[in-house]
């Protein structure tokens, strides 16, 4: 057969071996790229698994440092920790946020000094706190007040910045917080405390096992519409990107993963900045249902989803897969 009648580029020559493939990659993933996600609770010897998310448990502040440590071995540069606050210590003005001896602070602590080198992230909203279950000081007709609660927030942060935190993370969506936390974290002297805020957090479905985690579940009344994002708005996602940038964010996050990668593009083309994604509980969820009911498997999932997070242009990525994705990269 003439060789005029061939195409003349074949797209396939460079996928036809593990070492051409390895070398045209347009996109790479590494253990560096994972931020992992760890809930506390009280106590000692702790692990609590839950049930919501399989193969995830809740850890004491003793075991919280054998997670930092272990971190540290699998290459993972940064731990994001999130309390489960006993019942008796929550109230309707969010008080234990602002105890330097609550329970995220002393994992906090308990962390950095198992291994400094790993990063250690922490949340910054009421939820956690309240007994309402909202992310703010609400009014007596159920609002979250805006103003008051970026108040608190603030002196949260600051608690959470003593206690040695190195990226402050905002997730409860008030106008104006990451300027109010910017300024006070400058105030204190604490000016190389980063702040990644969830800039993009939008009113989402995949939350519920999240909301089993950390106690808050059973507690909410109503729903988080008034100050987290409606998912029809992809616009309103940049303006609230823009607004955190100008006042003091580093890092910006969008929040959940997969089913916003168009906000991620979007978000990292226009401001060209470090962009993170959190591949939230329900996410994961899904990821173990799938497998567990043997519609995939489970190790090229996790794998190919957090590519997927990188190729829309994360920098990185909230994971509970961080430590199998970890091992998973290592061994190949």
């Amino acid at each position: 057969m003439p060789a005029a009648t061939y195409p003349a580029l074949r797209l396939r020559r460079t996928r036809a071996a593990p070492w051409s493939r390895a070398m045209v990659a347009e996109t790479s993933l590494s253990p560096s790229d994972l931020i992992w996600p760890l809930f506390i609770a009280e106590g000692g010897g702790v692990e609590e698994p839950i049930a919501s998310l399989p193969g995830v448990s809740r850890w004491s502040v003793d075991l919280i440092a054998a997670r930092a440590k272990e971190a540290r071995a699998l290459g993972i540069p940064c731990i994001a920790l999130f309390p489960n606050t006993p019942q008796g210590l929550r109230s309707e003005d969010a008080r234990e946020a602002l105890n330097p001896d609550n329970l995220i602070c002393r994992a906090v602590k308990a962390a950095k000094d198992a291994a400094p080198e790993v990063g250690v992230l922490t949340d910054v909203a009421l939820d956690p706190y309240t007994s309402h279950g909202h992310d703010g000081i609400v009014d007596p007709f159920g609002y979250v007040l805006n103003d008051e609660t970026s108040a608190v927030l603030a002196d949260q942060a600051l608690v959470q910045a003593d206690a040695g935190a190195d990226i402050i993370a905002p997730s409860d969506m008030m106008d104006g917080r990451v300027g109010a936390i910017r300024g006070a974290l400058e105030e204190a002297g604490h000016v190389n405390v980063q702040i990644m805020a969830y800039a993009a957090k939008y009113a989402s479905a995949f939350y519920g096992p999240f909301r089993d985690a950390v106690g808050s579940r059973g507690l909410l009344k109503g729903d988080k519409k008034t100050y987290q994002m409606d998912p029809a708005n992809a616009l309103e996602a940049l303006r609230e990107v823009a607004l955190d940038l100008a006042e003091g964010a580093d890092t910006v996050m969008v929040k959940p993963g997969l089913p916003y990668l168009d906000i991620v593009r979007r978000v990292k083309e226009r401001f060209e900045v470090p962009v993170f994604a959190y591949q939230v509980s329900g996410e994961y969820a899904m990821i173990e249902a799938a497998a567990a009911a043997g519609a995939g498997d489970r190790d090229a999932l996790v794998l190919e989803t957090l590519m997927a997070f990188k190729r829309a242009g994360c920098a990185g990525v909230l994971t509970y897969h961080a430590p199998l994705a970890a091992r998973l990269l290592a061994s190949r």
